[in-house]
């Protein structure tokens, strides 16, 4: 995927929100239709989806915010003013996605073993979090 330009990680924070800067960077690069096609099938869902929920908005409303924003300081006030979440509610949010899949999923922890046996990583222990994927896969985990 050389001509892939990696969202920011999903460990990244905007407004106290984990993955919050990879799914504006998503959106922008959707906008500019150079969201690569491997993003393409889990655009607005997945851990987009998982913060959607967590914050009350649906994908269409947030494209249009971030369509009508130039920079991330924009969205960031956005934010603040219009989603009215705790504390509590974000690090809820960002422990469900820094622990997934969950060790008792067993669904889950297969898809993530069948991700790293498909990439080339069947052999990184270390890689136990879909977050930990996702940056290994985007070459920001060594």
């Amino acid at each position: 995927m050389s001509d892939t330009v990696y969202p920011r990680s999903p460990r990244e924070t905007m407004c106290g929100w984990a993955h919050l800067p990879r799914y504006v960077d998503k959106i922008r690069l959707f906008l500019a239709g150079r969201l690569h096609v491997d993003y393409l099938n889990n655009f607005g869902k997945g851990f987009d989806a998982a913060w959607l929920r967590a914050s009350g908005l649906t994908h269409d409303e947030f494209i249009a915010v971030v369509k009508g924003t130039v920079t991330d300081g924009e969205v960031a006030d956005w934010v603040l003013r219009t989603v009215k979440k705790t504390e509590a509610e974000k690090e809820a949010h960002r422990e469900g996605m820094f622990n997934y899949p969950k060790k008792d999923d067993v669904a889950m922890q297969e898809r993530l073993r069948t991700r790293k046996e498909q990439t080339g990583m069947a052999h990184r222990d270390d890689i136990r979090s879909f977050v930990d994927f996702i940056d290994a896969d985007e070459k920001r985990l060594d």
